[in-house]
Parts: structure tokens; sequence; C-alpha cells
């Protein structure tokens, strides 16, 4: 019999988007067969049918190990398959293979390098699924986002990246980062297919019309001041942009307290991380990466009653900050994505400071490709993003405005890159 040939394998030796798997060829092959004998009808065909999907390493896939890209014994992250991947299966998507994440999905970089400029971050921790959709190896992927990890990476690479409202996504069959946090996130190609994943995956979900344009808001004081000169300013030709296409975008004051914001959320970041981590760090801690363990042994440090403290402030600013959009009349906070392109080197995963109050507050967020930035002058010309961000539990209704954002976006992406 002849041998199948591995398209992944070969358009991947470069980017290393895709965990390495033996014999995927000929897995992909017979699953592509078992979908078209589910579904030979054409005219009853779900919406995913035949779609290739990345999954990122922190998902249990029946038939596949799952690594959560460390070097643990396989056996203790074993398990009954994520439901967010059998519902893509049952939507007739296919598992192309397991995409490249950080050590456990926190900071410690995995080897995939972004598909503009293979000596820029791709971000993380989603690095994989990203790079793979914006390199157009799957038109589809699944992320994990617990501070920046889907928004941050879709910026960087120039893709579209989707983290849908806290707990509408069912997170079993995952490796826990910080669950108040956790949500499974997606990376697509293009809107259409962001919208019919998101169908698949979000719990409830009810189609809506875009109807009339939504009031944007701009977020503006000290959250802001965040982003880079250069992504600052394409922000600022993006908000141009929004108004001449005829968008309400209105500034209002937010995010005054964006440090106190930072800090509460990386105390419970590193406290859950290391409850997740508590059956095995002692016996394997010398198999975890520096910044991993580094994580874990802050967490186990923090007083209990920091710990609530932060918590209990997490769960106020949860309750605030959709209040806040409803007395400014806003429907979508817009901002950057990043904030900056992605940085050089792969010692780092960038800064996910942008999406911190948003994952906190479990709202929708989507990020659109909006332009390139250069990061020095003569640099290569780099994507950057625009997050939007809408309230809880209008998922639906953000990717339905999305698409006319988007085309406002396209004119404003067409002016040479900045710096």
């Amino acid at each position: 019999m002849p041998t199948i040939v591995d398209p992944i394998a070969n358009a991947d030796a470069d980017l290393h988007a895709f965990v390495d798997e033996p014999g995927r060829a000929e897995r992909v092959a017979a699953d592509i067969a078992e979908v078209a004998r589910r579904w030979p009808d054409p005219e009853h065909r779900p919406p995913l049918h035949g779609v290739p999907v990345g999954v990122k390493d922190v998902y249990r896939v029946d038939g596949l190990p799952t690594r959560a890209g460390s070097t643990l014994p396989v056996e203790l992250l074993a398990g009954p398959e994520a439901t967010a991947v059998t519902r893509l299966r049952a939507a007739g998507a296919v598992v192309a293979g397991k995409t490249v994440t950080t050590e456990f999905a926190y900071f410690a970089p995995g080897p995939t390098r972004n598909p503009h400029h293979p000596e820029h971050t791709p971000g993380g921790s989603s690095s994989g699924s990203a790079a793979a959709v914006a390199a157009g190896l799957v038109p589809l992927a699944l992320g994990t986002q617990t501070v920046g990890s889907v928004i941050r990476p879709a910026a960087y690479c120039g893709c579209i990246g989707f983290k849908p409202s806290y707990g509408r996504v069912p997170c079993d069959g995952m490796i826990p980062n910080a669950p108040t946090f956790d949500t499974v996130g997606l990376f697509a190609a293009d809107l259409s297919l962001a919208t019919a994943a998101a169908a698949a995956l979000v719990d409830g979900w009810a189609a809506a019309p875009a109807g009339n344009r939504p009031v944007l808001g701009v977020p503006a004081g000290p959250y802001l001041d965040q982003a880079d000169p250069g992504a600052g300013a394409e922000f600022t030709t993006q908000v141009t942009a929004l108004r001449a296409a005829g968008y309400d975008v209105r500034q209002v004051a937010a995010l005054d307290d964006i440090a106190q914001v930072n800090r509460r959320h990386a105390v419970v970041n590193v406290v859950e991380l290391a409850r997740t981590h508590e059956p095995w760090f002692d016996r394997y801690a010398d198999r975890y990466r520096p910044q991993t363990a580094a994580a874990i042994r802050e967490g186990r440090s923090v007083e209990a009653a920091t710990y609530s403290a932060a918590l209990d402030g997490v769960h106020a600013f949860r309750r605030t900050l959709p209040q806040r959009m409803a007395d400014a009349g806003i429907d979508v906070w817009i901002c950057p994505s990043a904030t900056g392109p992605a940085p050089r080197g792969l010692d780092t995963t960038g800064s996910p400071t942008m999406s911190v109050p948003w994952t906190q507050a479990g709202v929708p967020a989507l990020s659109l490709p909006a332009g390139t930035v250069a990061r020095e002058p003569g640099g290569p010309a780099l994507p950057v993003g625009l997050q939007c961000v809408a309230r809880p539990g209008a998922d639906e209704q953000l990717l339905a405005w999305a698409e006319g954002i988007a085309e406002a976006l396209r004119g404003a992406s067409a002016t040479p890159a900045r710096t």
C-alpha cells in the first residue's frame, strides 16, 4: 500500500504550528471517510462538514495524546474527550491535529513561529492554533483564553479570534489553567466560519440579525495608555475609519483602576494554576519549565485572604463593567487587541494586558485583522488587530455586527504600515 503524504507535516516544517503525530495522514483520511459516510446527502450535511480543525493541545481528543506543551507523563493528562471537540465533530468538522501550546497554557513558549515573520513570536498561549489558521494550514482552530491567549495571537498572526462569554462553552475535557477565567475560544479564516463554529460550540446559540449599527465606545484613560505608540496611532486611524463609515463612536472614561484589575487577575491566575497542578507538581517539579514552576510556587505562597479579596473583586467587576456600558449607552467597546505588533524573538509571547479586563469580566471579545505596524523604522510590517467587546451573553450579536465593522476597517488597513 502506498504511503499517504501528510500535507500538514510538509507545510509545517518551519512554522511548527502542529504537534508531531505519526500516522496523521492515515487517521485524517479515515476521519474524512467517516464524515462522508455519516452524511452522504449534500442537502443534509452539517455546517462544518469536512472542515479541518486544529485543536490546541490542552484539549483531550479521543485517539490522540494530550501533553499540554509539557514533558509530564501523558497518562496524567488523559481523560474523556472535551465537549468542545465533540461538538465540532458533531457539526461535521475533522480534527486535523493537535496544535502547539505554551506549557500548560501559561507563558513558557513552544516552537511555533509567526507566519508573517518567523523571527517574531506568534503570541500565546494558543500559538499553534493562531499560526495554523493565519498560514492557511487549517481554516479553523480551537484555542483557550485565561488572560489574552486567543485575542493576542489572533492579532499577532493576522487572523480572526473569538472568545465567547465566560461559561457559554463547557470547559470539561480541557487541562485547566485558572477556572475562574478559562474560556474556550476559536480562530477562523473568515467571519462566516467563525460564526458557524461559534454556533456549534456555544450553549443556547440563537442567531442574531445585524440590525442597526452598534454604538461603539473607546475606553479612554490609563487602559489605552498601555498600548505602544504605533498601535495607538493605528487605533486612532481605525476609529476615524469607523466614524467615516457612519458609526457612532464615543469616548468613555473607563478602567481608571486598570492597575488594580491587572493585579487581581494575576493573583487569581497563579493561585488557581497552583491548585490545578497540586496533584503533580511535587513529584514532577523538575519537568516543568522555569516560568511555569515559578508561577506555581508563587501561587502557593499567596495568602488565602489575598486570593479571596481578589476573587471578590473579580465578581464585583463582572457586575460593574456591563453597567458602565449601559450607563454610557454603548453596545461594543473597541480597543487594540494587543499592546502592539508581535515582538521579535521566540522567548516571549508578548503582553496580554489589553485583554485582561474583558477576560476578567467574562464578556465576549473578538479580534479583527486591522492593518499592519512596523515596530521600528525600517522593520517588517506586522499585523495588528481591533478588539471588539460586547456585553455578557451578547456573543451572537457581536458576531452579527462584526462584518460591518470589518468592512469599515478594510479601507483603513489599505494604508502603508505605521511605525
